[in-house]
């Protein structure tokens, strides 16, 4: 190939790249996403005002999810002071909440759960404490948030106890997104801020399908 052509090839293959690139630029196609590594399963629990919450609620928002009980005093208050770090980087997104359920449903009753939430003066519409039954609230966190071992529900479920430092992240279509997060370590705090922040900037899989249907 004599060097005209070899010209001729290269200024091809930049304006085939140039087209691709002006063509995508505004879109997903280039970032590289965080892995899926489980879904959100169907659910129905109750709020800190007593109010249904289900897996349609979360639809639409980046959530962070963790557990805790109202009466711990080992690594829930540090836990939650850690949250609210991220709930105050993100509370005024408006696809942004987290999701806070009780290991401990027979003491933590809506009521009590309410008390919590005023004390740690958050906006309970983006920042939402849910109690149930104790075998739903175990399952989910085992098998949809991974934030428990799953082997672990091979017990009778009275004998069990689930007190976990861990957060999980949940995208806008229900997808459990990135990793595990330990909400004790700064390092994984940080990353998932700048997760957080990915999984706004990204599309909707779910709004694109009720745009493709209307």
């Amino acid at each position: 190939m004599n060097k005209k052509m070899l010209g001729y090839l290269l200024f091809f293959i930049v304006l085939v790249l140039g087209f691709y690139f002006f063509l995508f630029r505004g879109n997903d196609f280039w970032k590289a996403k965080l892995p899926v590594i489980s879904y959100v399963k169907p659910f129905r629990f109750t709020t800190q005002d007593g109010l249904p919450f289900t897996e349609k609620d979360m639809l639409g928002k980046v959530s962070v999810v963790e557990f805790f009980f109202t009466t711990c005093k080992g690594i829930c208050p540090k836990m939650n002071s850690n949250m609210k770090t991220v709930y105050e980087a993100y509370r005024n997104e408006p696809d942004f909440m987290v999701v806070a359920h009780t290991c401990d449903p027979e003491r933590d009753s809506a009521a009590r759960l309410k008390v919590y939430a005023d004390s740690l003066k958050i906006d309970t519409h983006k920042w939402v404490l849910l109690t149930g039954r104790k075998d739903s609230l175990y399952s989910i966190a085992r098998n949809a948030y991974l934030l428990d071992d799953p082997k672990n529900d091979l017990q009778k479920i009275e004998d069990q106890f689930i007190h976990t430092q861990f957060f999980a992240l949940v995208d806008r279509d229900g997808k459990v997104r990135g990793q595990v997060y330990d909400g004790l370590k700064q390092t994984e705090l940080d990353r998932l801020k700048k997760d957080i922040a990915k999984l706004l900037a990204e599309k909707s899989d779910h709004v694109n399908i009720v745009s493709e249907k209307k």
